[in-house]
């Protein structure tokens, strides 16, 4: 079987299952409402970055995308799904190929367009605070704003299919997303400056002082995600399904 009809099914369960449908939307809405939210702080910090308060949201939005790449996945061990789509596909690699394709495709989508309506919210509520952004630096965030999210939605795949568990992928990642990250990079920012989050969304800072910049923050984070994606694959084509 050829790659296109894989990747079409794929796509047809994707818009099919309604929390993947729900998900995607609350990539949207999480980020967007929490990056309004954070514009409304007119409390004059002087670290104050007007960049990443239009983009705050990221931080919570990054939840509904690890959310969507773990479920997209873990389907596929729920009531033997699995032997289905390898019945059909005999390909192991090219039918997880074509999942994570179908994954990638509207995470990156919607990135793009909760990176738009992020600006565009955030800026506004800012007012005169988001004056100093010029239009290279919005620009960067709205791109990085939307590949970010699809990099992590695609980290939280190949972690589910190492596991074989979207409970078990979310109760990894979402700690560590809201609390060891933070811990480890209050203990030391060398080491926070590579950890997938952290290094990913340097590109939403007007200035840094780490280790990496937004793009090399960007690839560290793509250096994760092939990694957690190649042990996926490689559990997929090894164990019974």
């Amino acid at each position: 079987m050829s790659f296109a009809p894989v990747l079409r099914a794929e796509w047809i369960k994707i818009r099919t299952l309604r929390s993947l449908t729900w998900g995607l939307l609350a990539v949207l809405l999480a980020t967007v409402a929490f990056s309004a939210l954070a514009g409304l702080d007119d409390s004059g910090d002087a670290d104050f970055d007007p960049l990443f308060s239009a983009f705050f949201g990221v931080s919570f939005g990054q939840i509904a995308a690890i959310t969507f790449g773990a479920q997209a996945v873990s389907a596929e061990y729920q009531g033997g799904a699995l032997r289905v789509s390898l019945a059909a596909v005999p390909d192991r690699g090219r039918w997880f190929l074509a999942k994570t394709v179908a994954i990638a495709v509207p995470a990156l989508g919607i990135g793009l367009v909760t990176g738009v309506l992020s600006l565009v919210v955030g800026t506004s509520v800012l007012g005169s605070r988001a004056d100093a952004l010029t239009w290279t630096a919005e620009f960067r965030g709205v791109v990085g704003c939307a590949v970010y999210l699809c990099l992590m939605a695609l980290f939280a795949a190949g972690l589910a299919a190492v596991l074989r568990s979207g409970v078990a992928t979310l109760s990894i990642l979402i700690p560590f997303l809201l609390i060891v990250s933070f811990v480890v990079g209050g203990a030391s920012a060398g080491v926070a400056d590579f950890l997938p989050d952290k290094a990913g969304q340097t590109v939403l800072h007007t200035s840094w002082d780490g280790t990496l910049g937004p793009w090399s923050g960007l690839a560290v984070t793509a250096l994760w995600t092939a990694a957690a994606l190649g042990a996926g694959a490689w559990c997929v084509r090894r164990r019974d399904a």
